[in-house]
């Protein structure tokens, strides 16, 4: 690496990060660097299988348990107290944004990121841009303005009531393995700026890319303990979350949705999450052939792109019947364009090639339903057998069939390059709204029409967090600007906007001021 990485890195994702010198990954405990006693020996490299990362295996946890009480209920900061520590975060991210412009810097975190996750060059660089941006937005004083208060007028003379923005204090983040950089940078400076202490997990596949990012907020000038990092198996982190869940006061969860509902039950309810993400895609009546490309591309990229492991990724998508004969075509050919040499197809990293087929042939038996394209392994890879390694699939689902006792396993999220395709008529347009109110995943959609009435309809008779509407209307990419988190649950925890950060991370408290003078006229009152 070149003399500015190494005074900030200590992994080289260009000569190491193999099996002759695999990256090491460190946990953070109470401001510490700590290597682990023990490491992962079940994490492969994506494209060829070869170990390429040594990552703490803790099941020793008590001290992170421990660190917990460093940070008392009123936080690390409130309107109240250390009042300095938002300007102080303010700088980090300014500090932070300007380096992550620098082109070997941004090129480090793109590289970090395509090792451990294998996208395209564009969906890494992305990532890194929207954390940049993300951060430029949080300079300076914008973290102090995030807890802006409000003063009411109280009854008489010298009463007033003020309303806080307060913190829970020390509280937990999971992140999930899709955006290794973006999702953990977002979750965890939005509970810093509100005054928590976060004590914070990573997938374990992609961690590596998280504890690098976090030497460079420390590097930055963002205080070593202000955080923990654990490295460790789900069932470890279970039992730390269940032993420490008095100490717990909020738990920013993002992952499956059973995982969800255990930890809701066993921190009682004290948990923000973002669970899954079947989304959809309407394209309506209006057929206009001079968009049908740019349609085309579109839901190839929201269906395709990261080999759909995006919880915002195009799960089902509905054509009206006046689509069908030109977009089904483009869309089987944008597909086959996709290659494994230049990552716009790769490795599935919670999916196996078995379970996806299985999941395929599950569909197929339903009556009238096809494969319209894709359905079979990559050709000429080296991606190990405990990843997917499969072509962009779509299968086609008859509408009448789509209410049916399958609709369960039709709407269940596939976390790769799969989605339904369900084409129907103007008649048919009951059944898409009820399988719409089915859903249970609420969290990106897409009404693909300039028709304002056909939009109005379904936007009135629908629930979901980020909705696109228009010829241009898409399911992901949802852009760091907007609130970006389920809607419908009052779990649900969005990241990247100053509401999102507000409503996740800190809560109201109303201070009533009372010192006005005495009424000369006062008496005790009578007990009576």
């Amino acid at each position: 690496m070149k003399s500015k990485l190494k005074e900030i890195f200590t992994v080289d994702p260009y000569q190491e990060m193999n099996s002759d010198s695999p990256g090491e990954v460190c946990n953070l405990l109470k401001g510490e660097w700590i290597q682990g006693t023990g490491f992962r020996e079940d994490i492969p490299d994506p494209l060829n299988g070869e170990p390429f990362l040594k990552v703490p295996d803790t099941t020793e946890y008590s001290e992170f348990i421990n660190s917990l009480d460093s940070c008392p209920k009123s936080g690390m900061h409130n309107p109240l107290k250390n009042v300095e520590r938002y300007l102080m975060l303010g700088e980090v991210c300014a500090k932070s944004a300007e380096l992550l412009r620098e082109d070997e810097i941004e090129k480090y975190f793109c590289k970090l990121i395509q090792r451990v996750m294998p996208k395209s060059d564009s969906q890494c660089l992305g990532e890194v841009t929207v954390t940049r941006v993300f951060l430029e937005n949080f300079s300076g004083d914008n973290v102090r303005f995030l807890a802006r208060s409000f003063s009411n007028p109280g009854n008489h003379l010298g009463q007033e009531s003020s309303g806080y923005r307060w913190p829970f204090g020390s509280s937990c983040i999971i992140a999930p393995f899709n955006f290794p950089l973006e999702i953990p940078v977002l979750q965890v400076m939005g509970a810093l700026f509100m005054g928590n202490r976060p004590l914070v997990k990573v997938d374990s596949k992609v961690s590596v890319v998280f504890e690098q990012f976090l030497r460079l907020l420390i590097h930055c000038g963002l205080p070593p303990s202000d955080l923990d990092f654990i490295n460790c198996r789900g069932q470890v982190m279970g039992e730390l979350i269940k032993e420490s869940k008095d100490k717990i006061r909020l738990l920013q969860f993002t992952g499956s949705k059973e995982v969800a509902e255990k930890l809701a039950v066993v921190l009682r309810g004290k948990i923000k999450i973002e669970d899954a993400g079947f989304d959809w895609k309407i394209i309506g009546p209006d057929y206009d052939p001079k968009w049908s490309e740019h349609v085309a591309w579109q839901c190839d990229e929201d269906a395709y792109n990261a080999s759909g492991q995006k919880c915002s990724a195009q799960s089902l998508l509905f054509i009206h019947e006046n689509w069908e004969k030109d977009l089904i075509p483009k869309l089987r050919k944008l597909a086959l364009k996709r290659k494994l040499e230049d990552l716009s197809i790769g490795p599935v990293l919670t999916w196996n090639n078995t379970q996806f087929l299985d999941h395929v042939n599950s569909l197929l038996k339903i009556p009238g339903a096809r494969c319209l394209f894709g359905g079979k392994e990559l050709a000429n890879h080296s991606i190990p057998k405990v990843y997917g390694s499969m072509q962009p699939t779509a299968v086609e689902i008859p509408i009448k069939e789509l209410l049916g006792k399958s609709f369960h396993n039709v709407t269940k999220e596939i976390f790769g390059p799969f989605q339904v395709i369900v084409v129907y008529e103007d008649s048919d347009l009951p059944i898409v709204k009820e399988s719409l109110e089915q859903i249970s995943q609420n969290l990106t959609a897409a009404i693909v029409s300039n028709d304002v009435v056909f939009q109005q309809d379904l936007l009135s008779n629908t629930i979901n967090g980020t909705t696109y509407i228009g010829m241009k209307a898409r399911t992901t990419g949802a852009p760091q600007n907007h609130w970006f988190g389920p809607s419908g649950d009052p779990r649900s925890a969005g990241i990247g906007t100053p509401e999102a950060i507000i409503t996740t991370w800190s809560g109201h408290r109303e201070i009533i001021k009372d010192v006005g003078p005495l009424d000369q006229k006062w008496v005790v009152p009578d007990i009576s």
